[in-house]
């Protein structure tokens, strides 16, 4: 195996230990449209665009992903989320 190969294999497996996480919203019966999408746009760094497009697919989908990344990133924006009195799970 070349150097090369064995660099890229080390590059490909460090990537795979990264997990990336993610916060789901889930839909509710209580909750606006204008509070959902302004939640998102507060605690989730989302334009109104991409907020309003979240909120429509919860919706009608029931749930959607709103942020992903690092779980010390996710987890005060998920209880943000839910102090706000939205339906979020961290996964």
């Amino acid at each position: 195996m070349s150097t090369k190969e064995k660099i890229q294999e080390d590059v490909a497996l460090l990537e795979q230990e990264v997990f990336q996480h993610e916060i789901v919203l889930h839909n509710d019966d209580v909750n606006t449209f204008d509070h959902v999408i302004d939640s998102l746009v507060a605690v989730c760094d989302h334009s109104l665009e991409q907020a309003e497009q979240c909120a429509t697919l919860v919706h009608y989908k029931g749930k959607c992903t709103v942020k992903s990344g690092e779980l010390k990133d996710l987890e005060p924006r998920c209880s943000k989320l839910l102090q706000l009195g939205l339906s979020a799970e961290l996964v």
